[in-house]
C-alpha cells in the first residue's frame, strides 16, 4: 500500500466517504505523493503522449497563430504570453521557434508557464533556458503580472478534477468515495440530495461536472477581458453537455482503474466545452468554437507545413511526419499505416478561443462567436 493510499484511507476512516473532486486531488496534486508532484508522466516511457509529443508542427502553427492574434490586439509590447500546464516545455519550444519569424512579436514576449509541477517545472527549464525570452514559473494563473495577454492551454483542463452526481429515488446527490467491505476504495453516494441540480433521468445515471475547470475558464476570462488577449484551449473532450461519466487513468499507456493506487496513474475525464464556453462568456469574453482539432490544424496549414520538411527528409523521416499528420487530423479512432496502427486525435479532441470583445475572428474558426 502506497503512502498516498494509507493517507486517503485515513481521511476516510476518520471523515467518511469523500467527494470523488477530493480524491482526485489527492491522487493528481498531494504535495507529497501526486500523480504531477512525483513524475514525468509523458513519452514513451511516460503514462500518456501529447500532440506537441508527436510533431514540432503543432507548436509552430500555435506559435504563428498567437503572432497573427498579436497583430489584431495592437501589437502590446510587452505581451504575457502564458502557457497552462506546459508538459515538458516542447510546445512552447516549438512555439518559440516558429515565433522568431516575427520578430517583433517575438522581441515583444514575456513568457509565463503555469506549472505545479516540480518534476515537469524542471523540465521545462532545461528546454527553454537558451531560447531568449524572459521567463518565469507560476504556481496559479493568479499570480501572472497583469497586462494584454496569449493564453496556451493544451490538455490542461483534462487534468482538472471533476464532481459527479447520481440520481437516486431521493433525488441528485454527490458521489462519493469510501471503502468497501474489503477495504478497497469504492464508489458510494451521499444520502443528502443536490437541491441545485434539477432534471429528469433514469434511477443510476450520472452527472459529472468540471467545477475546477469552469471556475479557471471565468477568471481566465475576467483576466482577458478586462486587460486584452485571448486564449486557446485544446483538449479531448465533448460538445455538448449531457448525462453519463468520462472518468478514466492512464498507466503506461493503457487504461486503469481510477481509483486504484491513487498517485500512480494519469486520472482524468474529458472536458465539457459547453460549460467551458458557458463560463468564459460569463466572464465577459466571446467564444469560438470548439471545432475538432483537426479541422482547426488543416485550416492552418499542417499539411502544407508537413510537405515542406518532407521534401528536405530522409524516407525514415518523412514516414514519421506522414503518421504524425494522420495522428493529429484523422477523425478515425484506428488508421493503418507502414508504421503500424495510429489512433486519430483529430476528432476527439477539440478547440476553443477566448477571445476579448472587439477582436476579429481568430484563424482557424469557421463560424461566428459561439452564440450566447
Amino acid at each position: 500500500m502506497s503512502d498516498l493510499e494509507k493517507i486517503i484511507r485515513e481521511i476516510i476512516a476518520g471523515e467518511g466517504p469523500i467527494p470523488l473532486e477530493s480524491f482526485m486531488n489527492y491522487a493528481l496534486a498531494h504535495p507529497a505523493h501526486g500523480y504531477y508532484m512525483t513524475r514525468d508522466p509523458l513519452g514513451a516511457a511516460g503514462d500518456f503522449t501529447t500532440a506537441p509529443e508527436i510533431s514540432q508542427i503543432f507548436g509552430e502553427l500555435i506559435g504563428l497563430w498567437s503572432a497573427q492574434l498579436w497583430t489584431a490586439m495592437g501589437a502590446p509590447n510587452p505581451l504575457r504570453l502564458i502557457e497552462l500546464g506546459p508538459g515538458r516545455g516542447v510546445l512552447m519550444q516549438d512555439f518559440l521557434r516558429a515565433a522568431r519569424v516575427v520578430a517583433p512579436f517575438f522581441d515583444a514576449l514575456d513568457l509565463h508557464m503555469v506549472e505545479t509541477s516540480p518534476v515537469l517545472a524542471g523540465a521545462q527549464r532545461k528546454r527553454l533556458e537558451n531560447d531568449g525570452v524572459p521567463v518565469a514559473w507560476h504556481r496559479s494563473l493568479e499570480t501572472v503580472p497583469e497586462g494584454p495577454a496569449i493564453v496556451v492551454a493544451n490538455e490542461f483542463f483534462d487534468a482538472l478534477p471533476v464532481r459527479h452526481y447520481v440520481k437516486t429515488p431521493a433525488g441528485w446527490c454527490e458521489r462519493l468515495v469510501g471503502l468497501d467491505a474489503h477495504g478497497h476504495f469504492a464508489f458510494t453516494a451521499s444520502p443528502i440530495p443536490e437541491d441545485s441540480i434539477r432534471g429528469k433521468a433514469e434511477e443510476g445515471c450520472i452527472l459529472e461536472i468540471g467545477a475546477v475547470a469552469q471556475r479557471i475558464a471565468r477568471a481566465l476570462a475576467e483576466r482577458l477581458a478586462n486587460q486584452g488577449g485571448a486564449a486557446l484551449i485544446i483538449d479531448y473532450g465533448h460538445l455538448e453537455t449531457g448525462l453519463g461519466e468520462t472518468l478514466q487513468a492512464l498507466k503506461g499507456h493503457a487504461f486503469a482503474d481510477p481509483l486504484r493506487d491513487p498517485g500512480a496513474a494519469d486520472v482524468t475525464a474529458h472536458v465539457d466545452f459547453a460549460a467551458l464556453a458557458r463560463a468564459a462568456r460569463a466572464g465577459g469574453v466571446q467564444t469560438f468554437g470548439p471545432v475538432p482539432q483537426g479541422e482547426f490544424l488543416l485550416r492552418l496549414g499542417v499539411v502544407e507545413r508537413t510537405e515542406a520538411l518532407m521534401r528536405k527528409a530522409s524516407p525514415r523521416q518523412s514516414a514519421e511526419l506522414e503518421a504524425a499528420l494522420v495522428r493529429l487530423v484523422s477523425t478515425q479512432s484506428e488508421v493503418e499505416l507502414t508504421a503500424g496502427k495510429i489512433s486519430g486525435m483529430g476528432g476527439l479532441f477539440k478547440v476553443l478561443a477566448l477571445v476579448q470583445h472587439g477582436l476579429p475572428q481568430p484563424a482557424g474558426f469557421a463560424e461566428e462567436p459561439t452564440p450566447e
